[in-house]
């Protein structure tokens, strides 16, 4: 077994990235305070060819030397988006017939490993407040919830880690032959 050099991974240029076809798949970050979360759900984003990124209420927005740590780079790959409010963006996407799901530990969750995606849907994950979570407003206009099992003391896990969970087993069930 052999480390793959840099030059071997045949990553895409950021012109290849934004002519790619996309993940049929938005992300809404909703008041997270972390720049470091942020810059980390624009990472995984880029990894997975995420359509885009909307960020709500105070949320920061690139550019920020701070995203960029743990974006690196993938602010200039990944579409993005500032709406101040989150229920606009939510009713916004449903008109647009995206199905959008909280992220969260709610009645009747749907948990992610029971989770089915229908082919040529599009999908908005909502993630919220790494204290407060997804407001109980944004909830109750979402189509339904997802909850990331947990088994443990803590039952909550970094808004970023929650996001790849999320948006690796969506990408592989999308992607199913």
């Amino acid at each position: 077994m052999r480390k793959l050099e840099n030059s071997e991974l045949e990553r895409k240029s950021i012109e290849d990235f934004k002519e790619a076809q996309k993940t049929p798949l938005i992300i809404i970050l909703d008041d997270i305070r972390s720049l470091h979360n942020i810059g980390s759900v624009f990472r995984t984003s880029d990894a997975f060819l995420i359509e885009k990124i909307y960020l709500c209420g105070i949320t920061a927005t690139p550019p920020n030397k701070e995203i960029h740590k743990t974006a690196l780079g993938a602010t200039e790959t990944v579409n993005w988006e500032y709406q101040e409010n989150i229920l606009s963006v939510i009713d916004n996407l449903k008109k647009e017939l995206v199905s959008v799901f909280a992220i969260e530990q709610v009645e009747n969750a749907i948990f992610l490993q029971d989770f089915e995606t229908e082919k040529k849907k599009k999908y908005a994950l909502v993630f919220g407040n790494e204290v407060y979570g997804v407001s109980q407003k944004a909830i109750e206009l979402c189509d339904g919830t997802i909850e990331i099992p947990q088994l443990g003391t803590k039952h909550s896990l970094n808004i970023s880690v929650s996001a790849g969970i999320v948006v690796w087993d969506l990408f592989q069930k999308m992607n199913r032959t």
